[in-house]
């Protein structure tokens, strides 16, 4: 009798901590989380209800032996289309990984049109305004574009991008910029004010994105462009603040 209370009581401890374990080890999201919990808990109500002799043995054992036998009889089919499962599991990882390897975000200022490459970390954008309208970033030289960060001075969102650029590819360019101190001060004050689709823009989601896809896109985002990865403080808060703005808004 004492041992069956011992392990009433150490039973749901033990599952506990290792549904806990395994979440933590392969980081699950929140709805993965949900399933292992309620997992655990239906088998951990069985193993209870049988050692207190409310679930006879035979009532699991024979769905389970009829399960079996059932397996038997379709192994053989099963072996043969093999091939054909592997194939199909093949092709459609690498569309997955295809598809998450070429998803961008994009982020519009006065000047910039920045597109940020989830799965490469790739920053490029097109250019808005002024005299390298319609050009690509990467299709300027550093002369070029320490002109069009002159020109952007006048908005603090396209000077902080454009930046963010530079530093990510010409770690140089600051000690060859003249103005370096008049644009640190010189901007406008204002910026991009967040709305909801510029947040969807940013974390590359489209309308109905659920509260998980938020999540994962913002932790993969974060994992490529957060400061202490070679990223810049403009980007990271503007992707924090996006996140905020689809969970809480």
């Amino acid at each position: 009798m004492i041992v069956r209370l011992l392990l009433l009581i150490v039973l749901p401890i033990l599952a506990w901590y290792a549904a806990k374990s395994i979440s933590q080890k392969y980081s699950l999201t929140a709805r993965q989380n949900r399933y292992l919990f309620l997992t655990t808990a239906v088998l951990l109500l069985i193993v209870l209800l049988i050692m207190l002799g409310r679930l006879p043995v035979q009532w699991l054992l024979a769905p389970l032996g009829a399960a079996g036998a059932f397996l038997l009889r379709m192994l053989p089919a099963a072996l043969r289309l093999l091939p054909f499962w592997q194939m199909l599991g093949s092709r459609i990882s690498t569309a997955s990984a295809s598809a998450s390897q070429n998803q961008t975000s994009t982020l519009r200022t006065e000047y910039l049109e920045m597109e940020l490459v989830h799965g490469s970390g790739e920053l490029d954008g097109n250019i808005l305004r002024g005299e390298f309208i319609g050009r690509r970033l990467s299709s300027l030289g550093k002369e070029e574009l320490l002109r069009l960060h002159a020109e952007c001075r006048v908005d603090a969102d396209s000077c902080q991008v454009l930046e963010a650029y530079l530093d990510r590819g010409h770690s140089g360019w600051r000690s060859n910029a003249q103005h370096n101190e008049e644009s640190a001060g010189g901007g406008a004050n204002t910026e991009i004010t967040m709305n909801r689709q510029l947040a969807l823009e940013i974390l590359g989601l489209s309308e109905g994105a659920s509260r998980e896809d938020i999540i994962r896109a913002h932790r993969k985002l974060m994992q490529k462009f957060h400061p202490d990865r070679g990223g810049s403080d403009y980007f990271s808060k503007k992707i924090n603040a996006a996140k905020d703005l689809l969970l809480n808004g």
